[in-house]
């Protein structure tokens, strides 16, 4: 089965709200709420693919050293093997827009588990709330 490495980032605004994308319709998982990101291309830092995914998808500036490596996501779906690290991040610059047609919310952290999400997404739910507690 093949490995596909993912990495993802909880950004987290001055209210300690939780940044979430909903696939958008076309996407496989469309409908589902997920943490932005995406696929590490070849050659590419777990880090430097989310500084670009976000530029490309939220249209925001990261800096890869204001990314904190906090939890990972590793699940076998039926065609292919998930490995994602989960990033936190609370600076960026420019505003945060779907740039992808994708709709976004803020969510605070007890309600993240309202929110229909991947598979491999759901059992990240509780450590990152201990993570973002332990860091407020």
């Amino acid at each position: 089965m093949k490995t596909v490495l993912v990495a993802a980032v909880a950004l987290v605004d001055d209210r300690g709200r939780i940044l979430l994308a909903q696939r958008p319709e076309g996407k496989s998982m469309a409908g589902l709420w997920e943490f932005p990101g995406g696929k590490v291309e070849e050659g590419e830092t777990p880090e430097a693919a989310l500084v670009r995914e976000l530029a490309e998808e939220l249209g925001i500036e990261v800096s890869a050293a204001d990314l904190a490596p906090a939890i990972f996501a590793s699940h076998s779906y039926d065609t292919f093997h998930l490995l994602m690290p989960v990033f936190l991040c609370r600076r960026w610059q420019g505003e945060v827009t779907g740039r992808e047609g994708q709709a976004l919310d803020w969510a605070v952290a007890s309600a993240l588990g309202d929110y229909p999400m991947p598979a491999a997404d759901i059992p990240l739910i509780a450590p990152l709330t201990m993570a973002l507690s332990a860091r407020m």
